[in-house]
């Protein structure tokens, strides 16, 4: 059987959107060892600017197209 999609998120537009999360998750860390509300909110805001870069990125073309309605999709074997 085959499976819907093999390529387990390698695109532009999933690398892009998990690499600024992880610049954000950095942020806020360092936001919580200094306690500083301010920039643990830009950490936040970096979280918000990759969900729309990765979002834009994948409606752009760079994500994994979605899978025919086929049989196999649809799980009827």
């Amino acid at each position: 059987m085959a499976q819907a999609h093999s390529n387990h998120g390698n695109t532009v537009a999933a690398w892009t959107t998990v690499g600024l999360i992880m610049v954000a998750s950095f942020i806020m860390c360092i936001a919580v060892v200094i306690t500083s509300l301010w920039v643990f909110l830009a950490g936040v805001v970096v979280v918000g600017i990759a969900l729309v870069t990765g979002k834009l990125l994948s409606n752009a073309g760079y994500g994994v197209s979605k899978p025919a309605d086929n049989r196999v999709t649809r799980g009827v074997r």
